[in-house]
């Protein structure tokens, strides 16, 4: 298994915003063609302009097909073209995770 993690750092005041189109409208479009969420975060402390989505894939090729998958979905091309009008956010990080032989998530 992988898992991407990204983080998504938001001007000042826009997160909620942000925040409220993504589970009404982002999360079912992401959930169809991604398929396995692990995790959606906020940040406490440190930057707390941060939102962190995790998500489990088989292989990175599992991974690109699915991606691919949503980004040729209108319905998530309307979103996304949405989400980048509204100027919220500031920067995007993305990295992937390869758990170790020990690690709890392949139990």
């Amino acid at each position: 298994m992988f898992v991407e993690h990204r983080t998504y750092t938001f001007k000042p005041g826009t997160m909620a915003r942000w925040l409220k189109k993504y589970e009404s409208e982002g999360l079912a479009l992401q959930k169809k063609h991604l398929g396995r969420p692990l995790g959606f975060f906020t940040t406490e402390f440190g930057n707390i302009h941060q939102v962190i989505l995790m998500w489990g894939f088989d292989s990175l090729d599992d991974r690109d097909r699915r991606r691919a998958a949503m980004n040729a979905d209108p319905a998530w091309q309307k979103y996304i073209g949405e989400i980048w009008e509204m100027g919220a956010i500031e920067s995007q990080e993305n990295r992937i995770l390869k758990p170790t032989a020990f690690s709890p998530a392949l139990a």
